[in-house]
């Protein structure tokens, strides 16, 4: 007898848990792309950066993760900028234009201000 209730009241829990997640719950700080950021995305899937780099904690181990590496650098992209231009010992030169690696970078700067990022402690 009580299987039941219990059963519609975990139902009806559940169902108005996600719609105020997926209503309410996901709307505050969003970031939209700009179409600059968009095209990087699109160099970062057909150059497959995701087999060597992880971002938001997804991806590759064999280079460092990207989530927040504008942010780590100061908010300065020049060393992006030449890493991107010429590889280093790990990372091959993929020969980008100026403009593609302004657009990785505007990925780069997007996926930055879309991470949520924790104090360590000290």
């Amino acid at each position: 007898m009580y299987k039941p209730l219990v059963f519609l009241f975990l139902f009806f829990l559940f169902l108005s848990y996600s719609f105020l997640v997926y209503t309410k719950g996901t709307s505050t700080a969003i970031v939209h792309m700009n179409p600059e950021a968009v095209k990087g995305k699109l160099l970062y899937q057909k150059f497959n950066c995701t087999a060597c780099h992880q971002i938001y904690g997804l991806g590759g181990y064999l280079g460092p993760e990207l989530t927040t590496c504008i942010r780590a650098r100061g908010n300065n992209d020049s060393y992006a900028k030449a890493l991107l231009a010429a590889g280093s010992q790990r990372m091959p030169n993929f020969n980008l234009s100026e403009n593609e690696i302004n657009e990785m970078i505007a990925y780069l700067k997007y996926i930055d201000a879309t991470a949520i990022t924790y104090p360590t402690k000290k």
